[in-house]
């Protein structure tokens, strides 16, 4: 579903997405299925967007933004691709930033260009992000510091994998995931 009130360039948009009213996507942009783009959303050339990703209204994704599956982006997501801005001067490449699978950032959040957040990370409200993030790692701040971990379901745990809700002790298996 396109609303007939966005601007969509693109073609490669998978089945079941959803870009809502006063959205612009540009010509070479790719997005995945079942993903949900809010209005007011500018998604430039040289981005791509796994499945069933979500964001939410005020975003701009700009040239050489990487979005995995399963990924959140909250309203008024800020994003970077150039950490030397110059008007009418281009850099010969975008620098890269990827979100990883399933990860969130929170609403007015700030990520500078050339970093990863990690899978099922989790960058809260606000937070300004000026290195990279690990997976299931939860940041928060300006600039955002590490300050615990997340579970694939969501529990907020300490720096010490205990769940701050129920107590409970978590552990890394041995591919890291928690």
């Amino acid at each position: 579903m396109i609303h007939k009130l966005a601007d969509v360039q693109a073609t490669n948009i998978g089945n079941e997405t959803k870009i809502w009213q006063f959205c612009v996507v540009l010509e070479k942009a790719i997005i995945g299925e079942n993903c949900n783009i809010n209005s007011h959303v500018l998604i430039e050339n040289d981005v791509v967007i796994g499945n069933n990703v979500t964001v939410k209204c005020g975003v701009q994704l700009w040239d050489g933004l990487r979005v995995e599956e399963s990924v959140f982006i909250g309203p008024n997501v800020t994003f970077t691709n150039d950490l030397l801005p110059r008007s009418k001067q281009y850099p010969e490449e975008f620098k890269k930033t990827v979100l990883k699978k399933g990860a969130s950032i929170g609403a007015n959040a700030t990520i500078l260009c050339g970093n990863t957040i990690g899978e099922y990370a989790m960058i809260g409200a606000g937070a300004v992000v000026t290195k990279s993030v690990g997976d299931y790692e939860l940041w928060v701040g300006n600039p955002a510091k590490h300050v615990g971990y997340v579970s694939i379901k969501g529990d907020i745990l300490d720096l010490n994998l205990k769940s701050k809700k129920s107590g409970l002790q978590y552990l890394k298996d041995k591919e890291g995931k928690i």
